[in-house]
């Protein structure tokens, strides 16, 4: 793997060799696990993976803000957003 972003591809590559199933098959379970996860993200609920971290969907208020360009002020539209929260374990290893 590079040390860039990580691809669904390389995701699959890496499942295709700690289990030994088909690429295609491996292809098929990152594909469906990224899909449930958007579809509950979309239903406004939370996904939490122990040790890991949790994904929740928050709304941001509208806000003023600047065009950088232009040095207009605006505002920025109420909106949601997806934040990641790591576990405690997962902060401490990155810490380390």
């Amino acid at each position: 793997m590079n040390t860039g972003n990580l691809t669904r591809k390389e995701l699959a590559e890496a499942l295709t060799t700690q289990l030994g199933y088909p690429q295609s098959t491996c292809s098929e379970l990152v594909d469906s696990f990224l899909d449930k996860m958007k579809q509950t993200l979309l239903d406004g609920e939370p996904i939490k993976f122990v040790h890991f971290g949790t994904f929740n969907v928050r709304d941001k208020q509208p806000r003023r803000g600047r065009n950088p360009r232009t040095g207009e002020t605006i505002t920025i539209k109420k909106r949601q957003m997806i934040s990641f929260r790591p576990s405690k374990k997962m902060r401490e290893q990155i810490n380390k």
